[in-house]
């Protein structure tokens, strides 16, 4: 049995009561609303896992409301969107994040001098998002559109831990064992074979740094499953580029003290398997150059930490061996538990990790800036009612999806 305590706390599932849980949080939240966030873009409707999403969502009653994020090419495909989101009984907005409405507000922020328009992706969805739900929630659980093992407990696992106050938490992460099927096997490989002996290598290069050990603490850092605060939501900066979630968590330890922070066992998990690619700026490689200069920015934030080449050379030597080791464990593990595991292709793709630390280890030399969306706070104070505006632009764009009088190429 897993009773281990990290830095932060850990919410394990001993055998939970889901039903027990259920039934507080729909009465918590009836005095503390809470709202669902989903980025996603228009081809998700087209798999089944956001259906799947969409249907587990109508059981849950503790939800008050609920946010997608779309990007959607036409109008058609939006119009399609709302029609998809109509079974769910809880007040849902879809904000048409690319849409002319939106668009033309984000428009208007740029010629203050705050601009949205220059970022895309994950990134601006997901901050539009916050800043529309936190009109409504006291607290946002925010989550992938493409998990394949979706049911309610995600949100509730996720939500509970704000709603009790007694907790005293802030902000609650997602861990879980990724395993795909058709065969059985190990997932999540950015964590596995680059994020985990990463941070063990940092540790040994630069000694136990606290962001370090709080990075450490996390058993899937990686996992785009989190719940916070509107009020934390508010003041986070978020990151515009592949190394969102580390980002987030980077953003999370400025803002938040240790003790309100929690992560929650979500069990076994599965959602669209990335390619690896062969491309540096594609992929799974992409990835893991933004997650690599995301931690390296953060150790010279936050711990004074000065970083040359020479470390970068020694980070790849230390990363090799530590990745290496991993291999071997993991190897075991599968194979006690009957999982598919190809260990020549496991040492492949952690050489090819290996690779980006040199190259993403330079770009971050030449230009240590990065790219983050700063946070509402700011927004705010450029145009008071932004988010005001975003709410009517949605609604306006709703109602006229479900107008069947208009004609959208003349909208």
């Amino acid at each position: 049995m897993d009773y281990k305590q990290e830095l932060i706390t850990t919410i394990h599932d001993l055998g939970c009561d889901l039903e027990q849980l259920n039934e507080r949080l729909s009465e918590l939240s009836q005095t503390q609303p809470t709202a669902v966030l989903v980025p996603s873009l228009y081809e998700e409707l087209e798999r089944p896992a956001l259906a799947t999403i969409r249907d587990h969502l109508t059981q849950c009653h503790f939800i008050n409301n609920v946010f997608i994020c779309l990007y959607a090419k036409t109008r058609e495909q939006f119009v399609r969107a709302v029609q998809f989101f109509e079974p769910l009984p809880q007040p849902t907005l879809i904000l048409w994040e690319n849409g002319p409405r939106v668009t033309e507000i984000l428009a208007v922020l740029q010629e203050r001098g705050f601009d949205l328009l220059k970022f895309r992706g994950k990134g601006r969805a997901v901050w539009l998002g916050i800043g529309l739900a936190s009109l409504e929630a006291a607290a946002i659980a925010l989550h992938d559109a493409d998990i394949t093992t979706y049911d309610r407990s995600y949100p509730l696992k996720l939500l509970f831990p704000l709603l009790e106050r007694e907790f005293g938490i802030a902000f609650s992460k997602a861990y879980y064992a990724r395993l795909g099927n058709h065969p059985r096997s190990l997932h999540g490989r950015v964590t596995r074979l680059f994020v985990t002996p990463l941070i063990t290598s940092l540790m040994e290069l630069f000694g136990y740094k606290d962001y370090l050990r709080y990075l450490n603490a996390y058993r899937y850092p990686l996992s785009g499953e989190f719940a916070l605060t509107s009020d934390l939501a508010l003041n986070t900066r978020i990151p515009a580029n592949w190394g969102l979630e580390v980002g987030l968590l980077a953003e999370v330890y400025r803002n938040v003290a240790l003790k309100r922070i929690a992560q929650v066992d979500l069990g076994c998990f599965e959602h669209k398997h990335q390619p690896l690619s062969q491309s540096p700026g594609e992929g799974l490689h992409k990835m893991c150059r933004d997650i690599l200069q995301s931690v390296l920015r953060t150790l010279t934030e936050t711990e004074q930490v000065v970083i040359s080449m020479d470390h970068i050379r020694a980070l790849r030597v230390k990363f090799r061996r530590e990745a290496q080791n991993l291999t071997r464990q993991y190897f075991v593990d599968a194979r006690f538990n009957h999982l598919h595991y190809d260990r020549h292709l496991e040492e492949m793709t952690l050489e090819s990790f290996e690779q980006v630390i040199l190259e993403a280890g330079e770009d971050y030399l030449k230009d240590p800036a990065g790219t983050q969306i700063p946070d509402w706070t700011r927004a705010l104070a450029v145009m008071p009612d932004l988010r005001e505006k975003l709410r009517d632009a949605v609604i306006s764009d709703m109602a006229d999806a479900r107008d069947p009088l208009i004609s959208y190429e003349a909208v």
